[in-house]
């Protein structure tokens, strides 16, 4: 069963087709009238109505992190190719707005071992830990190397950071500090966001691990789901985890909800422990996502993907994450900016409360949020598609007018 806040390395996808029979199927068909429905849609006539016509930039990708691929196949909606994920090099291609993207991933990527042809690209790095941050630094005394000599004009790096927003190894690099970093794209609540040249990234879903990408169905969407709620994960002693546990045990409340707790993080996936937590999130009303070393857990995003209610615990963890003095609403930032239906709560002792009401709740209703979180889960992407891209014109195009 997947840890929600660890870091392994990785290069999985698959695709997961969940389609009912063999029919394109739209979950939110009927159902114009809602205003998220029409902000998706209209979100969705801008990219493809900028897709048409000449592109004005070029820009690679370069995946060096397994976040990558949440960018490119779950993001950007991208395919790669070969699909085989052991391969030495896959590759894709896409447009968005304005600009082409080409995607680069796997162990053949290596500096020196492969001919840029390209002007700008995006370097996605891993900066959680020491070994990590030397690998990354090796990848951006390369770039560096490639900007002085001018076979590059335009860097940008979107970089899993410190769960602890310590991340002070990147700020040499970044231009304001005499560095080549234009743009910066940062995972979690960093105090050095600002929107202007450092921006927030999702955390997305456990690619690591295998966790796929999934496409709604019928079933999802209108099935009984036999479990009240879930949490599958790693046990710390004296943790916020432990608190929940006990609270799901003293009313009972575990044995309505698919519960299984380990004592030790476990980095490998197995098909079986996959398959058993894909069922846990597909069968459960609710997902209990308490935090880890950081309150952003690949949880969040694994239970939107499978239209299970995220219930987070909005708490700011240790470390220096979170600058509450501009985004009054950290920790989180990202998702309470873009309206997420989630249910945040403070303590988990709120938890007996939510689990009494849930009990109230009659399918029909059920079955309306569930279509509300898969339709804002998929706008949420979109957004950050759009986002991404703009963001990387405005930067990148004008740059090169001055």
């Amino acid at each position: 069963m997947p840890e929600i806040c660890g870091n392994a390395p990785g290069r999985p996808q698959n695709r997961q087709q969940s389609t009912l029979e063999s029919e394109e199927w739209n979950p939110w068909e009927g159902d114009e009238k809602n205003e998220q429905q029409h902000r998706f849609k209209t979100s969705l006539q801008i990219l493809n109505k900028s897709t048409k016509g000449k592109t004005d930039l070029s820009v690679q990708i370069w995946g060096k992190a397994a976040i990558g691929l949440y960018l490119w196949e779950h993001i950007f909606e991208g395919l790669l190719d070969p699909s085989d994920v052991t391969a030495q090099w896959r590759e894709g291609k896409s447009i968005v707005g304005r600009t082409q993207y080409s995607f680069i991933t796997g162990p053949a990527v290596i500096p020196g071992y492969f001919s840029v042809d390209v002007n700008n690209v995006v370097l996605i790095l891993n900066g959680r830990e020491k070994a990590k941050i030397f690998y990354a630094t090796q990848w951006l005394l390369y770039a560096q190397n490639l900007v002085q000599i001018q076979k590059l004009q335009h860097l940008a790096v979107v970089l899993l950071g410190n769960e602890h927003c310590d991340n002070e190894w990147i700020n040499p690099f970044l231009k304001r500090n005499g560095g080549f970093v234009e743009l910066l794209f940062i995972i979690y609540d960093s105090p050095w966001i600002n929107d202007v040249d450092v921006f927030q990234w999702p955390l997305g879903v456990a690619t690591y691990r295998n966790f796929p990408v999934v496409e709604a169905s019928w079933s999802m969407l209108h099935d009984e789901r036999p479990y009240l709620c879930n949490f599958l994960g790693t046990i710390y002693e004296n943790s916020s985890r432990q608190a929940l546990m006990n609270i799901l045990k003293k009313d009972g409340n575990d044995k309505l909800c698919w519960v299984s707790a380990r004592e030790h993080w476990q980095p490998q996936e197995t098909n079986e422990s996959l398959k058993n937590y894909q069922d846990a999130l597909l069968q459960s009303d609710l997902t209990l996502c308490p935090v880890g070393v950081n309150t952003e857990c690949y949880r969040i995003y694994e239970a939107c993907s499978y239209g299970s209610i995220p219930v987070v615990e909005d708490v700011m963890t240790a470390g220096n994450c979170g600058n509450t003095s501009v985004h009054h609403s950290a920790p989180l930032q990202l998702f309470k900016s873009m309206g997420a239906p989630f249910i945040f709560i403070k303590n988990w002792k709120e938890l007996p409360a939510v689990l009494e009401k849930e009990k109230t709740i009659i399918l029909q209703e059920k079955i309306e949020r569930r279509k509300m979180l898969l339709q804002w889960y998929q706008h949420f992407k979109t957004e950050l598609k759009m986002k991404f891209t703009n963001i990387l014109e405005s930067s990148f195009l004008m740059n090169n007018k001055s």
